[in-house]
Formats: C-alpha cells, sequence, structure tokens
C-alpha cells in the first residue's frame, strides 16, 4: 500500500534467452473513497482530484470531453474535429446505460435509433484514434473495461468512488496509449 492505495504489480515475459528471461513489471493503483453522488461527474470531490493530479503529472494543458455536462452534441460529431493521434488528455464520460444514452439525445430533440453496446464500442474505437501514444484517457462508469489492451491502452489507476446506499459506485479508469494503433496488437 501506498499513501491507503494498493497498488498491483503485473509480471509481463518481454524477451528470453538461453537460461535468462526478461520481465517487465507494471504498477497499476487502485484506490477507493467515498463521495455524494453528482449528475455532474467532475464536480465529485475524488474524481476533481483525480482529474487534477493527472493532469499536472501529464502536463495536460486541455481535456478533451467529448460528453460534457449538459449534453450539447453528438459526440462522435464533436470527436471528429480532432485529428488522429493529436489528443493528449481526454475524459470519457458518456451515459452509463441505454436509458441514459436515450435521455442525453431526446434533451437535444435527437432520435437514437441504437442503444446496443455497439454505440459504446464505436465510441471507444474513435477515441483510441485520437488520442497520441502516451496520452491519457480517465473513462467514468460501471465497470473497469475503460479502452482496454485491444485499443492499445494500459490501465494506470483505478478510483472507485462508493456513494452509499442504493446508489452505483462510480469507477475512473485512467489509461495511457502504448501503441500507435489496434493493429500493433494484433
Amino acid at each position: 500500500m501506498i499513501n491507503g492505495a494498493i497498488v498491483m504489480k503485473s509480471l509481463k515475459r518481454t524477451s528470453h534467452k538461453k537460461g535468462y528471461a526478461k520481465f517487465e513489471v507494471n504498477k497499476m493503483i487502485m484506490e477507493r473513497k467515498w463521495a455524494m453522488p453528482n449528475k455532474r461527474t467532475f464536480t465529485i470531490k475524488p474524481i476533481k482530484e483525480l482529474i487534477a493530479k493527472i493532469k499536472n503529472e501529464k502536463e495536460i494543458v486541455d481535456w478533451c470531453d467529448p460528453f460534457p455536462f449538459p449534453y450539447k452534441e453528438d459526440a462522435i460529431i464533436y470527436l471528429n474535429r480532432f485529428q488522429d493521434s493529436s489528443v493528449k488528455g481526454l475524459l470519457f464520460d458518456p451515459p452509463y446505460s441505454p436509458r441514459q444514452l436515450k435521455e442525453c439525445y431526446d434533451g437535444l430533440g435527437l432520435c437514437l435509433h441504437d442503444t446496443k453496446s455497439s454505440v459504446w464500442a464505436n465510441w471507444k474505437d474513435i477515441i483510441a484514434r485520437k488520442i497520441k501514444p502516451g496520452g491519457i484517457c480517465i473513462s467514468f462508469g460501471w465497470s473497469t473495461n475503460g479502452l482496454g489492451k485491444k485499443r492499445g491502452f494500459e490501465i494506470v489507476e483505478i478510483l472507485l468512488v462508493a456513494h452509499g446506499g442504493n446508489h452505483n459506485d462510480t469507477i475512473c479508469v485512467v489509461e495511457k496509449k502504448i501503441n500507435s494503433s489496434i493493429k500493433d496488437f494484433s
């Protein structure tokens, strides 16, 4: 434990010669904090502190946020304004459920034809293209899936924010892009 956070290490065999093996040690920080829920995710104290910490550590000037509150436009339209591999830091805080997704679109007067998991997968594919190698994505939701290894990302930190009562936790996954394209993982 470091400052109350669990540091998990994983070993990855990176090369080997006869009688010799080289392993890479990756650290992942996992922490759990409590805070009142708020529909404005980035105002929740532990989440606000996490965003500020990562911004400072990674020298991110401005976060790219395709899902600002209140919801203003389709995330794909927003994301397509950025060139591929141009974003250093992105906050991925989409609607967490099909019901919430429909409410966002209805609020804009748009018709949503699909609320399947493919909607979230498409967003993640576009986001993976837009973030530059070494860039950071912080995903918010009800799982630790984040963007994932398939898209060239490695989990650096997980923050679980418990809200108590019948509220779901908000799970924050900090990932670093380690590959420049999905092809690099094939």
